[in-house]
């Protein structure tokens, strides 16, 4: 069974521990490569929290960087051991943005930017079938379903009694329009949308094609954001074969600051909900 343990966060925040410790030390992590007789690349994915971490990556760093309190020893091996449980996702196997779902999972909040698609948090599950039916078009029925359900599973952040999501979602019109399965489940998607909207945590605007050029043209986006002071806001980007996790705080600024602009030239809650019902509207013709 999957753990209540998030093997994801706990690997970020020893990675963070850890190289903190080096910096402590004084040594560039080419250095520790060559004293631990690794690759320097091994080093920075331990530290960026990409990869695994065992107890014994753990006690040799803590060798390198001479820490003498047994303590903190300790504490690190424990966060290893606990970096390496399943979260509740491992148990559909391999997900590809697992990564993400992860950091998804702890998050206390969610800004999203979509310029094609209606975010996964606020899918229906029609939608969301004919949307990996056609964006994978060689995908198997069964990796199909398998996608939608670890999707279902993610929204119940959102539907959550206790400690929900809280969720800003900035759409393009362009998502709204563009017909994904058919008009029927275009309908029951943004009849959905609007529904989830009136949640106290949710917040949907909609990005007009009449506001032209803006910040976002580049691409969809999101910006993680955790309880815990330790962790820092994670600004994340989907690619095709990988993706991009950015945590500079310059990187992270840059592109809240891009979100607040986009907030600002999209349309006010209120006018956002009656665009959507009227395109709504359209479909059902």
């Amino acid at each position: 069974m999957a753990s209540n343990v998030n093997p994801t966060v706990r690997r970020r925040r020893l990675g963070q521990e850890l190289r903190r410790l080096r910096e402590l030390k004084g040594m560039t992590a080419e250095e520790v490569a060559e004293r631990l007789l690794v690759s320097q690349s091994k080093i920075s994915r331990l530290e960026n929290g990409r990869r695994s971490i065992s107890q014994r990556d753990v006690r040799d760093l803590c060798g390198v960087y001479e820490v003498e309190d047994q303590r903190i020893v300790d504490s690190l091996m424990e966060m290893a051991r606990d970096s390496r449980q399943q979260g509740w996702w491992h148990t559909f196997g391999d997900i590809p943005y697992s990564v993400y779902i992860g950091l998804e999972t702890d998050a206390e909040s969610l800004r999203v930017y979509e310029p094609q698609l209606v975010t996964g948090l606020l899918q229906t599950r029609a939608y969301a079938e004919a949307l990996v039916q056609g964006a994978l078009p060689e995908t198997s029925t069964a990796e199909i379903e398998k996608r939608v359900q670890v999707r279902m599973r993610r929204q119940e952040r959102i539907t959550a009694e206790n400690n929900p999501l809280r969720l800003w979602v900035v759409l393009d019109e362009a998502a709204l329009r563009r017909v994904v399965g058919s008009k029927l489940v275009m309908r029951e998607q943004l009849e959905q949308l609007i529904e989830l909207s009136q949640l106290p945590h949710v917040t949907v605007q909609v990005l007009p094609f009449e506001v032209g050029a803006h910040p976002g043209l580049n691409g969809q986006y999101a910006i993680l954001e955790f309880t815990d002071a330790a962790d820092s806001s994670v600004v994340y980007l989907e690619g095709v074969t990988s993706d991009l996790y950015l945590e500079k705080a310059q990187d992270v600024q840059r592109y809240a600051v891009m979100y607040e602009h986009l907030r600002a030239q999209s349309l006010n809650v209120e006018q956002s909900r009656q665009f959507i019902a009227k395109v709504a509207k359209d479909y059902a013709e």
